[in-house]
């Protein structure tokens, strides 16, 4: 297993290595270049089962 870590690049769209652009224009890290590369479709997944998850903690709530 390889010590490497990649980002992904919100700023310029690109996948780059830990000397890219500062950490606050990037996503990251990431332990291969194919999953940095998905960064936001990652992003996208975990935002939808986070906002999954507080509405069905919402309806619980409301049923007591």
């Amino acid at each position: 297993m390889s010590d490497e870590q990649w980002f992904f690049c919100l700023k310029h769209h690109t996948v780059e290595g830990p000397d890219g652009c500062r950490a606050a224009d990037r996503l990251g890290p990431y332990p291969d270049r194919e999953t940095a590369a998905r960064a936001l479709e990652i992003a996208k997944e975990r935002t939808e089962a986070a906002d999954k998850a507080d509405e069905e903690w919402r309806e619980r709530g409301s049923t007591r």
